[in-house]
């Protein structure tokens, strides 16, 4: 299953602490696809999802923000 999470206008630790909160009900297998333009959440993102045993998916680009598709661990 696949749930959306928009943090554009967030700045760190927001777009890591929301997503944390978000996955935190999805179930193990399920995607979060994250929505950021914040500069610092291309090393933030990445970090938290190693650290907390998710799988980042997929990194893209979309004009001035970032798309992360984290599934859960």
């Amino acid at each position: 299953m696949s749930h959306e999470l928009d943090a554009t206008g967030l700045l760190c630790p927001l777009p890591v602490l929301k997503a944390r909160k978000r996955l935190q009900g999805l179930s193990s297998g399920d995607e979060l696809h994250v929505t950021a333009d914040d500069p610092a959440a291309v090393i933030d993102i990445p970090h938290f999802c190693s650290e907390a045993g998710h799988t980042l998916v997929d990194m893209s680009h979309q004009g001035t923000a970032q798309l992360y598709v984290i599934r859960k661990g």
